[in-house]
């Protein structure tokens, strides 16, 4: 290669990065204009504007050949999540409050009304889901993700009330990386496909989800080994406090995500679109872990 080609390849490939950045500007201007019209559900700490620019970031090198318009409800569902994961981790006082998200959220998801902030956010999202072709078949599996989801972050909740009330209760690291749906990274990635899919992308969500939960597992250990004075200091659990030695979970992260990287490459034959989206989330969180995470100043 000569030094002009290499310049053009790596003008280029600036270019593209700069383009999807572009993208990402667009969104994080959208997930603020959702935030600044509800307050009460999104408080600036700890949902400041890094928080929405990193989200905004993770769905453009996730999926950069969607459009603004298509990662604008991807971006909504991660907003949920983080939502919902703050109610339950931190300003839930009681199982029965935590019962009531969810049982308030699959109401939703069934299509009822919601009077609360949370719930009115998930309708919005309902409904712009609703308006994607198919998604009549598609209900059931987009709730059955959303209760496994809300599930998994209750089960955490119990885990650890009983450890600070000093009742045990901590799982062990095989249980606790069964929970990753408390992430909510596969929930996300439902919508994200039944908005954006084709028909025979929808056909695949039953496989789609399987890989998706194994990466889900990687992202959080990835996050958690990125995460844990954090957690210590906020009151989290963390896979870390579930073994003896910080080394057994480098050991368990980097071969969760050797696993990956074989279903990614068989899901590739496919579904290639699918399996780059999952690649390119699961090395971006990589990276991105290595500096900082999602998360403002509680």
């Amino acid at each position: 290669m000569t030094i002009v080609d290499a310049h053009g390849d790596r003008l280029a490939s600036a270019a593209e990065q700069g383009r999807i950045c572009a993208l990402a500007a667009r969104g994080q201007r959208e997930l603020q204009r959702r935030t600044a019209a509800q307050p009460d559900l999104f408080p600036s700490r700890p949902f400041d504007a890094a928080l929405l620019s990193s989200v905004s970031l993770a769905m453009a090198f996730s999926a950069p050949w969607c459009t603004a318009e298509e990662l604008a409800l991807t971006g909504r569902a991660v907003l949920w999540g983080f939502a919902v994961d703050w109610q339950v981790d931190h300003l839930a006082t009681s199982r029965s409050e935590i019962d009531l998200i969810t049982k308030t959220s699959l109401a939703v998801a069934d299509g009822a009304a919601a009077e609360d902030p949370l719930g009115r956010f998930l309708a919005e999202l309902r409904d712009d889901l609703a308006a994607t072709p198919g998604f009549a078949g598609l209900r059931g599996l987009w709730r059955e993700e959303l209760d496994r989801t809300l599930t998994a972050m209750a089960r955490e909740w119990d885990w650890k009330t009983a450890a600070e009330a000093g009742a045990g209760g901590r799982p062990t690291l095989t249980e606790y990386l069964a929970n990753a749906d408390n992430l909510a990274a596969t929930v996300v990635n439902v919508a994200h496909w039944i908005h954006t899919g084709t028909p025979g992308t929808h056909r695949q969500l039953p496989r789609l989800v399987a890989v998706s939960d194994e990466v889900q597992r990687a992202l959080r250990l990835v996050n958690d080994l990125a995460t844990y004075e954090r957690d210590l200091e906020w009151g989290d659990l963390n896979a870390i406090m579930l073994v003896d030695d910080r080394a057994e979970i480098e050991r368990r992260t980097a071969a969760q995500i050797d696993h990956c990287r074989h279903l990614l490459a068989e899901l590739a034959a496919n579904c290639p679109r699918e399996a780059d989206y999952l690649s390119r989330q699961l090395g971006f969180t990589s990276g991105f872990y290595r500096l900082t995470d999602f998360w403002g100043t509680r």
